[in-house]
Formats: C-alpha cells, structure tokens, sequence
C-alpha cells in the first residue's frame, strides 16, 4: 500500500485511526475460550465491527508469540482475514525488529512476504544496516521508533548530544538512508508538545501515535502539533477499544468505543 492509498482511506472513513489488537487470554471473553482459536475468534470479531471506522490494525506479535505456535498461527490467521476481506485497511506488524544486516533480512520477509503486513516497527539503535533491509521492499513501510511513549522513553530518547537530543539525531540520519521515503516514525501522544520540533525535522512523514486512551494522551494536542496538510498522522488505540467489555457485547462496545475516537477525528479534519 502506498502513502497516496492510505491518504485515500483517511480521507475516505474521515479517520486516521488505528485500532491495536494485544489480544490477552486473560482478559478474553469467557465465552470466547471455549472456541478452537480464541485469539483468532476475538481479533475477527473487533475488526469485523470496526473496520469502517478504523484505516488500520497493529498486531502485537508479543501477545501472539507468547502462546508459542498457537499464537503465531493465531496472528497469521489474522493479517490473512484482513487482507482478504479488508484489503484496503493498512497493517502494521508491532514487532519492533531491529538487528544486523543479514537477520534484519529475515525478519523484513518474515512480515512483508511470508505474512504480507503492509509494515513492520523496528528499533534503530543499532544503526542503518539495521534499518536499511527493511526499506528494500518496494511499497512496504518501515516505522522506526522515534520517541516512544513509556516513562524510559527519558533515559536515553531525550538525551543531548552535541546540544541535541538523541532523537533528533535519529531522525536526521535516518532521512540519509537509502529508500528512506519509505520510511514512518513511532512518536508517543504522551509526548505532543515534542510534535512541532519532529514535523521541522520530518514534515510530511506518517507518524504513528500510540498512547491516546488507556495511556492518557490528548488527541487535540497530537493534531495540534503533528497534523500535516495530508494528516500524517495514525493514532492509536488498543486497550480502550478491545477491552471496552469482556461480555458477549464486546465487539459492539468495541464498536462504541472507535466510534467516538473517530467521531472526535472527523471533527479535526472538519476544522483544521
């Protein structure tokens, strides 16, 4: 999927919502364990009810690995039901890869061609041969950790080098690696007043925003700060949505629940 697609959507579903599927057994409806896949039966059940409202899923591949083959079946299932019977919606591996040349390879088939996901996060601190495998493949997307939304976000992410912040670093020399247009940025909505000072290093790039909801981001704020004139923005929402109830309602109070964040979006992109 291209940039221009996603674009398309967005403004299409008046939405730039992405709807984050940790599916945790614990927190599961009972009723749902009984099922051969509850993982698989819960995801379906949320992107069947949401999928009009929201542009794109994050699968966890932490919540799928946990439960070793089963999981990983669980997950495949899953990009596969998407991209059959949504193919338009934009998904986003959530496995935050990130290594040497050769391994980084691997995984960038793992999620591009073996699952076909749309992107993969990856974390870049071990540099561009790190990175660069994953911008190799043509119309995928590398969204690279950029200022991520945890409390140790500050032991190393804001740190100055040289006067600088260590993530202003980041993003600057990502911008020099080889098929960079290809590339996205992780920014926390817990961080918003940092937005202004990322869209002077990255103005046009897609960003994806976790934290709105449960963590306690303002989504007025995110837009405020690091809307472009093309949204660029995919803001996230997982345990809000997903776990909205744990009753045979679920999908419906999923529902409940998107709507309203896309509601609040449509009314963004109304005004700005």
């Amino acid at each position: 999927m291209t940039t221009q697609q996603l674009h398309e959507q967005i403004l299409q579903k008046k939405s730039f919502l992405c709807v984050g599927l940790d599916p945790d057994l614990a927190k599961l409806p009972a009723h749902l364990l009984r099922t051969e896949d509850p993982i698989f039966e819960f995801n379906k059940a949320i992107i069947d009810a949401t999928h009009d409202l929201a542009v794109a899923y994050k699968p966890n591949t932490a919540f799928f690995e946990a439960y070793g083959l089963k999981g990983w079946m669980s997950l495949q299932k899953t990009i596969t039901y998407i991209n059959e019977n949504y193919p338009t919606i934009f998904t986003i591996a959530d496995a935050k890869r990130g290594d040497i040349g050769n391994t980084s390879s691997m995984y960038a088939k793992a999620f591009f061609e073996d699952l076909s996901f749309d992107s993969v996060t990856v974390a870049p601190y071990m540099g561009k041969d790190s990175v660069e495998p994953f911008l190799a493949f043509q119309d995928k997307h590398t969204i690279m950790l950029a200022l991520t939304s945890n409390e140790g976000a500050f032991d190393f992410q804001t740190k100055l080098i040289d006067g600088k912040e260590l993530y202003k670093h980041v993003l600057e020399t990502s911008k020099t690696w080889n098929n960079s247009q290809n590339l996205m940025y992780v920014v926390g909505a817990t961080k918003a007043e940092y937005f202004a000072e990322i869209r002077k290093i990255v103005p046009d790039s897609f960003l994806l925003v976790p934290g709105i909801g449960a963590q306690g981001g303002s989504l007025a704020e995110v837009c405020k700060y690091g809307m472009t004139d093309k949204i660029g923005l995919l803001v996230n929402s997982a345990r809000a949505i997903i776990y909205a109830s744990n009753g045979t309602d679920f999908a419906q109070k999923a529902r409940e629940e998107a709507l309203k964040v896309q509601q609040e979006m449509e009314m963004i992109m109304n005004y700005r």
